[in-house]
């Protein structure tokens, strides 16, 4: 270890065996021991393996083992040689370990299209660390299955989408949400043609409506014409049977949508949430009309910290923060019933942070919101829900 570590601390790392060259003034009694260790800098003899002399087979060997951040973090804290500048390229001041994010980053499609000045933004708001710009990604790719194949039920019809982005959907069609360019139900899975040649990353299934999202950021919409349904009033009768762009979110590049019943909402790669529809008395942090077809940035405390994940209830959404001190969960929307986790039934036009998952002390990485109650699991698998008439979270056990 290094030997600027605490004699009290300990580490599980395979590399604890590491040691820095500063360690190489003990006792003679150990001296004997020393030469089975393997040294960072310096003094190489046959059977060692200085580190310091082989700078690109370690990070070769960091960036191919795909180490979590908090792993990168431990190496950094347990010896010197990976906190010290590695000279290498792009920036020549990074450290192993941040170089190391970086190139993990570099290996994600969310973050190859991004200018020089894009990515410093991205890790000013996610912290100015690359390794937390990582933990942002992996947190993403973990609880939203991007790139992935996936299965999503909505209220009348089903979509899966494959590995390689083709989509297919079954189940009611009054809307033409299922793609086809019809109004047919169909009885099986159908794949939708017209998306020949885009990749689809993630879907969402609402009341008569669908929307995909490409691996180049772009959103597509059919079904119901409309974002959310007019409240305590008749549905407009324009439908859209083939997917469609999303010209207002052309110049935003989302990885997640998710449908509400009287709202959209959807997550920008910076971690940004947009809404649409259903601002009337700030019910979202903005005024709008409910057939309003551009996005509102959701305003509050969210607009400064990222957001890795979204889910759309009936009437409220729950947004999954990434912080450099942890994952936490804001909701938003009607609080009828307790669903929005705060102990009491009162609205939330701004995101407000539910507090409950600290004190049952729950590292949340994945919400889930249903019409009328929602669910978080822990990175430790225990879930926890927030019934209708339950105020606060409650651990499932």
């Amino acid at each position: 270890m290094d030997a600027t570590t605490s004699s009290g601390a300990s580490s599980s790392l395979p590399l604890h065996l590491i040691i820095d060259d500063a360690l190489a003034l003990v006792s003679p009694l150990q001296q004997s021991f020393q030469r089975s260790q393997r040294h960072c800098f310096g003094d190489s003899a046959p059977g060692e393996f200085p580190l310091a002399a082989n700078p690109s087979i370690v990070l070769h060997v960091l960036t191919s083992c795909n180490l979590e951040p908090d792993d990168l973090a431990h190496l950094e804290a347990t010896c010197s040689f990976f906190r010290k500048p590695a000279n290498f390229p792009p920036d020549f001041q990074l450290s192993m370990s941040e170089l190391a994010a970086l190139d993990m980053c570099q290996k994600r499609a969310i973050f190859k299209p991004m200018t020089q000045q894009e990515r410093e933004m991205f890790k000013q708001r996610c912290g100015g660390s690359w390794k937390l710009v990582l933990r942002f990604i992996m947190a993403g790719e973990a609880c939203c299955r991007r790139e992935k194949s996936q299965a999503i039920a909505g209220p009348g019809h089903s979509i899966a989408v494959t590995t390689g982005g083709a989509v297919y959907t079954f189940g009611s069609n009054s809307s033409g949400q299922l793609g086809h360019g019809s109004l047919e139900e169909e009885w099986r899975p159908r794949i939708i043609r017209s998306l020949q040649g885009i990749r689809i990353i993630q879907a969402a299934a609402g009341a008569g409506r669908t929307m995909l999202v490409s691996d180049a950021g772009r959103v597509y919409a059919f079904g119901k014409d409309s974002f959310g349904e007019v409240e305590y009033a008749a549905q407009g009768s324009r439908v859209v049977t083939t997917p469609q762009l999303v010209e207002s979110l052309k110049d935003i590049y989302i990885v997640q949508a998710a449908i509400g019943n009287f709202f959209t909402a959807v997550l920008s790669r910076e971690g940004h949430v947009y809404t649409f529809s259903w601002g009337n008395d700030m019910k979202l942090g903005h005024q709008t009309e409910p057939n309003d077809v551009q996005p509102h940035l959701l305003a509050g405390p969210l607009e400064n910290i990222p957001v890795v994940q979204i889910a759309a209830g009936y009437c409220y959404l729950l947004a999954l923060a990434c912080q450099p001190s942890g994952m936490s969960v804001y909701s938003v929307g009607c609080g009828l019933g307790g669903k929005l986790g705060h102990g009491s039934r009162t609205d939330e036009k701004y995101p407000r942070l539910i507090e409950q998952f600290q004190a049952l002390n729950i590292q949340p990485v994945v919400v889930a919101a249903g019409a009328w109650h929602a669910a978080v699991v822990g990175k430790d698998g225990r879930g926890n829900n927030r019934h209708t008439n339950v105020l606060s979270p409650e651990l499932d056990t």
